[in-house]
């Protein structure tokens, strides 16, 4: 290393053949185009842009796929983990099947099946239940109906015999599965 002790302050600046400092403009302000010959890289530093420039070659590429593969893993751990979920939801499933009372009460409440002996009630059409607002008392006791059922079904079967429209139109399909 070069000593500037004994030297004015501004003197330490290497001088080009043409006198001046190198980076002080002349008087014509022109920026001197030797710039990039005052640049001056250690052996060093060209040494760490070579271990730079071989660690981006080398290394990043591989970096790039490990880090994919970790993504991959961490969505295929996450698909397991549901999986498992599912599966163990779907045995739960199996093993309440294998109960016969679930089965019978499955039965009962889908198929509408009792068992022999039984009656079975199917209410349609329940105001009741639609409206919580009207409650009539239930009687243990047989009542007589406030319609004429005779009337009743003599009127539907008098509608639907002189109905003049088709069974097309009302979107009633034979029961053989043949256009008429």
């Amino acid at each position: 290393m070069r000593s500037t002790v004994g030297r004015a302050p501004g003197s330490g600046n290497r001088r080009p053949r043409g006198g001046r400092p190198v980076g002080v403009t002349g008087a014509a302000g022109a920026v001197p185009t030797n710039w990039l010959r005052s640049i001056r890289f250690s052996g060093f530093t060209v040494l760490m842009l070579v271990v730079l420039l071989l660690f981006v070659v080398i290394v990043a590429p591989g970096a790039r796929i490990f880090i994919e593969q970790r993504q991959q893993i961490s969505d295929l751990q996450h698909n397991l983990a549901a999986a498992q979920t599912q599966n163990s939801a779907l045995t739960a499933e199996v093993a309440r099947w294998s109960d016969p009372a679930y089965v019978r009460a499955e039965a009962r409440e889908r198929l509408y099946y009792v068992m022999p002996g039984e009656t079975s009630f199917l209410v349609l059409n329940d105001v009741n239940s639609a409206d919580p607002s009207s409650t009539t008392p239930v009687s243990t006791d047989i009542q007589a109906t406030q319609s004429d059922w005779i009337a009743s079904l003599f009127a539907s079967g008098m509608t639907a015999g002189l109905s003049t429209q088709t069974p097309e139109q009302l979107g009633i399909q034979p029961a053989d599965g043949t256009a008429p």
